[in-house]
């Protein structure tokens, strides 16, 4: 129920200590790893003029890796996985549009 009136929100802090908050969408797997998508969130009416952020729409995917037996968000380095990832998330967001 409670997705139905808002998502699920986390705030990240990046190294050089940063925080920033992210809305969750999805979880995917890709070739035996696991992946989080997020979408930026903007404060109030504030209009982002930012041409990488206009290009996805704010959408951020994030590669879960263990470290020391915990579980982090790190971002993809690599542009081959990047394309294929963004398309399982892509795939995985339509097909839960054609559900409802």
């Amino acid at each position: 129920m409670s997705e139905e009136f808002g998502g699920e929100f986390i705030t990240l802090t990046d190294e050089e200590g940063n925080e920033f908050e992210l809305e969750y969408c999805t979880t995917v797997e890709y070739q035996g790893a696991v992946y989080m998508a997020f979408l930026t969130v903007t404060e109030g009416d504030e209009d982002t003029k930012d041409p990488e952020e206009d290009e996805d729409g704010g959408l951020v995917i994030l590669k879960v890796v263990n470290v020391d037996g915990e579980d982090q968000l790190v971002t993809i380095q690599d542009s081959g996985e990047m394309d294929g990832v963004y398309e399982a998330v892509m795939q995985d967001l339509f097909e839960d549009e054609d559900e409802e």
